[in-house]
């Protein structure tokens, strides 16, 4: 690695959240494999698919969480 390992810290939240999705979408890429969830993670993520069915209007939408999240750190 080139650069400093603690350049990121020179960054605004908003460009650090960003870099972090874009380390996660290239390991995702790269290892997918890797990525595998464990029995009880799956069993939480169906708990959490059947609670969004069952009330949606609770959700959030991602988009609108991300704006928010970008807006904050500016």
């Amino acid at each position: 690695m080139s650069t400093n390992i603690d350049d990121y810290k020179t960054l605004s939240v908003a460009e650090r959240i960003q870099l972090v999705e874009d380390i996660w979408d290239s390991i995702a890429t790269e290892a997918p494999d890797s990525l595998q969830l464990s029995g009880a993670d799956k069993e939480e993520l169906h708990r959490r698919v059947e609670a969004h069915r069952a009330d949606p209007s609770d959700a959030i939408a991602w988009e609108q969480v991300r704006e928010k999240l970008f807006q904050r750190s500016v």
